[in-house]
């Protein structure tokens, strides 16, 4: 009987104000339209819309590169405006030695390798780059040409940057500048560590924490790989790689077969692969 009032009551009270609106109509669509036709609407509004909470505006999408997701939102807006996603292509050169740091680049997913070497194939890995920090980051320090050669070695995508832009943002100050630094001491760290590997560790070891960092990075058990570009990565010869992944495949840790690697066994890397993966670990977490 309440709810039957109610709408009586809204009944009558807007009928009295549609009772005193007249409206102009053009002759030729009619003088007349039922007061009524309005009542049921007015009233359907005033009885269930009313107090109803709106919808909460819809979420960002989470930021895939660490480095800028660490970013206070103001900060990430500012160099959100810089910020092209491209491809990452496997075994795609973006840096070359001697060359112009015209772009840097935040990976999104894959890893890259930043490569040190006398000769094209004279080469070893001194940096493995993921989601966790950003390739080019001599441009941030200054530098204009790359020292290394900086190859893709996991597919996936990254935003890149204008090495300008980077340099004009960054030198504003600010959160971006800061979280740079870190990031600076992190990659410092990661060449200086696999510096001391590369020096005093078996190739076993060497390779265990190598697949262990690519793991981590690429976010699946199985990902492209060949032999001689692991022999790029560790500084050794061919042969010296396949002995060290069958010894590998015979524990059962991992399985390599026509130019995939797939990771069967995490814990038992974590057992031959020297200290060096923890620190370096560490110090990327550090580093964000």
């Amino acid at each position: 009987m309440r709810e039957g009032k109610r709408w009586a009551d809204n009944d009558n009270a807007l009928r009295f104000a549609v009772g005193s609106f007249r409206p102009n109509f053009p002759s030729d669509i009619g003088t007349g339209f039922p007061e009524l036709l309005l009542v049921p609407l007015a009233v359907f509004h005033d009885a269930h819309f009313k107090g109803v909470t709106p919808m909460p505006p819809a979420k960002s999408p989470p930021i895939p590169n660490r480095l800028l997701a660490a970013l206070p939102k103001k900060d990430y807006q500012v160099v959100q405006r810089h910020l092209e996603e491209v491809p990452l292509v496997f075994e795609e050169i973006l840096y070359r030695p001697d060359e112009l740091i015209s772009d840097v680049y935040f990976p999104n997913s894959g890893i890259i390798s930043l490569l040190a070497g006398l000769k094209e194939r004279a080469t070893l890995e001194v940096g493995l780059i993921g989601n966790e920090g950003m390739v080019g980051l001599g441009a941030f320090l200054g530098v204009t040409s790359s020292m290394n050669r900086a190859v893709v070695q996991g597919g996936g995508s990254a935003m890149k940057m204008k090495a300008n832009a980077l340099r004009k943002v960054s030198n504003s100050g600010g959160a971006f500048q800061r979280l740079l630094q870190r990031y600076s001491h992190s990659v410092l760290m990661q060449i200086t560590q696999s510096a001391v590997c590369n020096q005093f560790h078996s190739v076993d070891a060497r390779l265990a924490r190598w697949l262990l960092m690519t793991h981590d990075r690429m976010g699946d058990d199985e990902f492209r790989l060949t032999q001689e570009f692991l022999s790029h990565m560790l500084g050794v010869r061919r042969e010296g790689v396949s002995v060290a992944a069958g010894d590998l495949q015979k524990r059962k840790l991992i399985r390599y077969s026509r130019g995939l690697l797939k990771v069967l066994d995490r814990a038992g890397l974590l057992e031959i692969s020297c200290g060096c993966y923890e620190i370096i670990r560490d110090e990327s977490r550090n580093g964000t």
